[in-house]
């Protein structure tokens, strides 16, 4: 008896991870259509490359990063 309800435990589980891949994978990666998405993911990639070089090693004057303003305690 214990036999056939672990089967079916690992039935459900399967069933569930399989559910949950082809829910995955009809998601669309694309790009937003609308105007007010574009501007937004506009806004987080000019707001990604301004971090990424104000913030990198050497902009910090060839310091490591614990070492900059950034992560000193006041």
């Amino acid at each position: 008896m214990s036999m056939v309800s672990l089967a079916v435990m690992f039935g459900l589980l399967a069933a569930i991870v399989v559910g949950l891949i082809v829910v995955l994978l009809r998601r669309r990666n694309g790009s937003t259509k609308n105007a007010d998405g574009l501007l937004i993911e506009q806004a987080s990639r000019i707001q990604a490359r301004r971090d990424r070089s104000s913030y990198s090693t050497l902009a910090m004057h060839n310091t490591t990063p614990t070492m900059s303003d950034q992560y000193r305690r006041p």
